[in-house]
């Protein structure tokens, strides 16, 4: 007999809205704490350059956690009533803003048009996954699949060493999910997002590239 531990109960409605939450605060932590440090600094009298380098921090950081803010609020929060449709322009443009940096850029190859709030929401979140799979950065492709408007998303991550992290491999397809927590509720979120959309997502890796779809 095995001796693994069997999973635990998925996860209430209570609990995940708590474990979305504490996800969120993590991302919002780093980029809020640095503008408390800038402020600190101009509250002591600085030095001019000790002063202009606390101000481009505290832009820096503001900067940071709107985008993250933004990002967040499409991918895990309401963003509209049940039903709304929200534009890929704006998804394009809240993804670039959270996501792209010196090291990770991202080739966007869907069209301009309105979709279900859920499968818009799907995207993002693999967007997240993908890019824990080049963790040195690289590439996030992002394609359509189907012709016309989009049954599926394919995004494809290349870098160096782009690997699949088997926990979140396992919480997005495995049949039986383990105990969840504020790391680990990201995929799980967005295997529910799939299962809402009418979509299954999949992860493989093919050559040099990771590969996450749902169709």
């Amino acid at each position: 007999m095995s001796d693994a531990p069997s999973p635990g109960p998925a996860p209430d409605a209570l609990e995940l809205a708590a474990l979305l939450s504490s996800r969120v605060c993590h991302d919002l932590i780093s980029p809020v704490g640095a503008i408390v440090n800038g402020l600190e600094v101009l509250d002591d009298n600085p030095k001019p350059e000790d002063k202009e380098f606390a101000l481009d921090l505290i832009r820096k950081s503001a900067k940071t956690a709107s985008a993250r803010l933004q990002f967040c609020r499409l991918a895990f929060g309401a963003a509209g009533s049940a039903g709304a449709q929200i534009d890929l322009g704006d998804a394009q443009t809240m993804a670039r803003g959270h996501l792209e940096d010196a090291k990770t850029k991202i080739e966007w190859n869907l069209p301009r048009l309105l979709l279900p709030k859920n499968k818009v929401k799907l995207l993002l979140n693999m967007l997240i996954i993908a890019q824990q799979t080049i963790p040195r950065g690289g590439l996030l492709k992002v394609d359509p699949i189907g012709e016309g408007e989009p049954t599926g998303f394919r995004i494809t991550a290349t870098g160096i060493n782009a690997r699949l992290p088997q926990n979140i491999v396992d919480m997005l397809t495995a049949e039986q999910v383990g105990n969840i927590d504020a790391h680990a509720v990201q995929p799980y979120y967005t295997r529910l997002l799939a299962a809402a959309a009418a979509l299954k997502v999949s992860m493989a890796l093919e050559g040099e590239a990771a590969v996450i779809s749902a169709a």
